[in-house]
């Protein structure tokens, strides 16, 4: 994603801000121009108003990243999850402050502001949500990788090295 795009959804990404439709009072993330759950689209144009989400939500489906795309070899594993707001739009992101292995449907969570990603050489970072769960779970140690990860890829180290 370019810079200025990045920057452009700055509130979305930062303040979690979405819309909601004052016909039918549905919420939406990101935020829309239309409600296509009004039976009329057309008639909600101009009847959205911005919204805020509490970023609270449970945990909708997740998966446990072992192949991680490039930008983001040092957090595996990691688990990726949909999360339902109370609110009710359902938004994708990492779940973090837990072992991947301890995330469940069901998990509640609460969104959390942190860095992204980095970009090229020059380093911009990037900032955005995250999901935490929001009851006390085992935490990763330092380096976000479980126990079992780093003891498999110690394991591999020493092979390589035999």
């Amino acid at each position: 994603m370019s810079i200025a795009r990045f920057w452009r959804e700055t509130p979305r990404r930062y303040n979690l801000g979405g819309s909601k439709c004052t016909m039918c009072g549905t919420a939406y993330f990101p935020p829309r121009a239309v409600c296509p759950t009004c039976a009329h689209h057309r008639e909600s144009i101009e009847k959205m108003v911005p919204f805020q989400l509490s970023g609270d939500g449970e945990v909708f489906s997740y998966t446990v990243v072992h192949e991680a795309a490039e930008g983001f070899e040092m957090q595996v594993p990691y688990a990726l999850a949909l999360v339902r707001t109370v609110e009710g739009p359902v938004l994708t992101g990492q779940i973090v402050d837990v072992i991947p292995e301890e995330v469940r449907i069901g998990l509640k969570v609460r969104a959390t502001f942190r860095k992204l990603r980095e970009e090229g050489k020059a380093g911009v970072i990037h900032y955005g949500y995250k999901f935490a769960p929001a009851e006390e779970l085992p935490t990763p140690p330092h380096g976000g990788a479980s126990a079992a990860a780093r003891s498999s890829a110690t394991k591999e180290s020493d092979r390589a090295s035999a």
